[in-house]
């Protein structure tokens, strides 16, 4: 058995030669019981919050992404949307297949290798997390929420949709919030802030409440105005570049200093314009009748837990204090070593389908590894050229509990989620695999593709509603028989409100690894893929795979809902 070596990318989806650095920093630390954790470690955060008013989404989010200058260092990406079209024809079609701004998404997104890891909506409020595949074994405890706040809590046009997880051992939450609108309810909103982190728990062992977390990112079109200054005076100082006159009147700055809620929250600099409001289809600022003002309604914000204990945090050379006022710049660290920087913090001013400019931060986060054992090794062969090829081997952790309901998945390269699949095969418990330390799983010619290409293996956990283990892409080269399709079906995929249950994730690889010198087996032990899982729409349904008639529980069906929760930070 090896760990799992360096991902290249597969020849059918050529991926830039620059993705394979990262690669083999995150495989690092993802392969045997001798591998040495790293002190610490990156992990690059994409951000993006986008009020889309309704709109269809645009020809190319290719820029939005920074796919066209992106250096392949990004671990994972957080899209926020509000507004999402939510009438009720729409919101109809979306229950049976994915939404427009999701499938866009998984487009631009999964060929570099992101998969879906979870997914929030309620009404037009939309929630996405992707993340590199091989990150997903140390993706644990996912579990999202949502908190209505429109008409005094009983709709859900306003308020949170967040998602929480343990990355490599440390907690994150990441909250997309739509506030009250309007100049005169800046007080509101904060009331309505508050509001949704009094109502949102999670079943975690140590961070049950979303500021209990080590890291929070807060970010959407949170509303808050520029108080006092007439229309001409702001335009001026938008024509003029002068940004600082209007910090000093912006809502949200100005209530740093007085609100508690917001003790800790630290932004970058406001250094591009308002993102608020244009005439649809233009760079122009509202020319309607009500010539609402230019506004930040747009807002990207992280807090820590906790400050360093002993002596000031290290402050890069030359940061402007944020727009706030806070001297902190853009650098900022946890007593447990855990250190965030933001990279850039600017708008999208080219998209014009909305009256809204997209906004987009990058953000590192510096750590050590507290987990960088996946719980499930999965072994598989470096091609399969035969049917009686398609077996595979695995190896579970000491403290991983199997069930009856495990699957383990063949998905093609570049797959969007785990329901993404080509075929599976259940990971039962026979008898003979009380006496073997690597039970073996044995795909039929049903389960396989029609042609050839490159492939990974997942195991999915019933008990964590997550895919716990996946190997690296190996070739399958079978003799065509037959012209069909494969069964993969990306199409159950439902972005519905509450979709993703607590817990779930969804992984979709795009590299294929260096092989070293050849060997008879391969051992892909990438990141234990906990928590992804998506879900249907309604939330009893199944999140596994579709079974005959005689396998009425389908993989994943029976799902403990909230088993992994509070595992992430015990390891698990």
């Amino acid at each position: 058995m090896r760990a799992a070596s360096v991902p290249q990318p597969p020849s059918s989806r050529p991926l830039p030669p620059h993705l394979t650095p990262h690669a083999q920093r995150a495989f690092s630390v993802a392969g045997t019981a001798d591998t040495q954790a790293q002190t610490v470690e990156d992990f690059r955060v994409h951000i993006i919050t986008w009020n889309v008013g309704s709109a269809m989404p645009p020809d190319d989010i290719t820029a939005l992404l920074g796919l066209h200058i992106g250096d392949g260092n990004t671990d994972m990406y957080i899209i926020g949307l509000q507004e999402v079209n939510s009438m009720i024809n729409k919101r109809l079609k979306d229950v049976l297949f994915t939404d427009q701004w999701s499938d866009v998404c998984m487009e631009r997104l999964c060929p570099f290798g992101y998969v879906l890891v979870t997914s929030q909506r309620m009404q037009g409020v939309l929630l996405l997390v992707f993340a590199k595949y091989y990150h997903l074994p140390f993706l644990r405890g996912v579990q999202t929420q949502t908190t209505r706040t429109g008409l005094g809590g009983y709709w859900g046009n306003k308020g949170g949709v967040s998602a929480r997880m343990s990355v490599y051992g440390h907690s994150v939450c990441f909250l997309n919030c739509h506030l009250p609108a309007h100049m005169e309810n800046s007080e509101q909103r904060m009331e309505d802030f508050e509001s949704i982190l009094q109502q949102q728990q999670f079943e975690a062992q140590t961070a049950t409440g979303v500021l209990d977390h080590d890291v929070v990112f807060w970010f959407g079109d949170l509303n808050f105005r520029i108080d006092d200054l007439e229309m001409h005076v702001v335009k001026a100082a938008i024509d003029n570049n002068k940004y600082s006159i209007l910090w000093e009147k912006d809502q949200l700055n100005k209530a740093k200093g007085n609100e508690i809620v917001l003790e800790g929250f630290l932004e970058g600099p406001l250094k591009f314009p308002p993102t608020y409001k244009f005439d649809t289809g233009t760079h122009t600022y509202d020319t309607s009748g009500k010539k609402r003002k230019p506004a930040w309604t747009d807002r990207i914000l992280w807090r820590l837990r906790a400050p360093v204990p002993a002596g000031p945090a290290p402050v890069p050379a030359g940061p402007a204090p944020d727009a706030g006022g806070n001297k902190h710049g853009s650098l900022s660290c946890l007593s447990t070593g855990t250190r965030v920087t933001q990279h850039f913090y600017r708008s999208h001013m080219e998209y014009t389908v909305s009256d809204h400019k997209p906004v987009a931060s990058i953000f590192t986060l510096q750590f050590p590894y507290k987990v960088d054992m996946p719980l499930v090794t999965l072994m598989v062969e470096d091609e399969w050229n035969s049917v009686a090829d398609a077996t595979a081997r695995f190896k579970v952790a000491p403290n991983f509990a199997r069930s009856s309901w495990d699957w383990i998945a063949l998905y093609k390269v570049g797959f969007k989620h785990h329901k993404d699949y080509v075929g599976y095969v259940w990971a039962k418990q026979d008898e003979a695999d009380l006496h073997r330390q690597e039970p073996q799983v044995t795909f039929t010619e049903e389960e396989l593709p029609k042609g050839s290409g490159d492939f990974l293996l997942g195991y999915y956990s019933n008990n964590m509603s997550s895919i716990v283990g996946v190997t690296e892409p190996f070739q399958i080269q079978l003799p065509t028989s037959s012209p069909e399709a494969s069964p993969s079906d990306s199409s159950e995929f439902s972005s519905e409100d509450d979709s993703m249950k607590t817990g779930s994730r969804s992984p979709s690889p795009s590299k294929r690894k260096r092989r070293g010198p050849r060997s008879n087996s391969r051992s892909g032990s990438p990141p234990a893929v906990e928590g992804l899982s998506l879900h249907c729409a309604q939330n009893d349904a199944p999140n596994g795979p579709a079974g005959g008639a005689d396998e009425a529980s389908s993989p994943g069906e029976k799902a403990g809902a909230g088993a992994e929760a509070g595992a992430e930070d015990a390891g698990l």
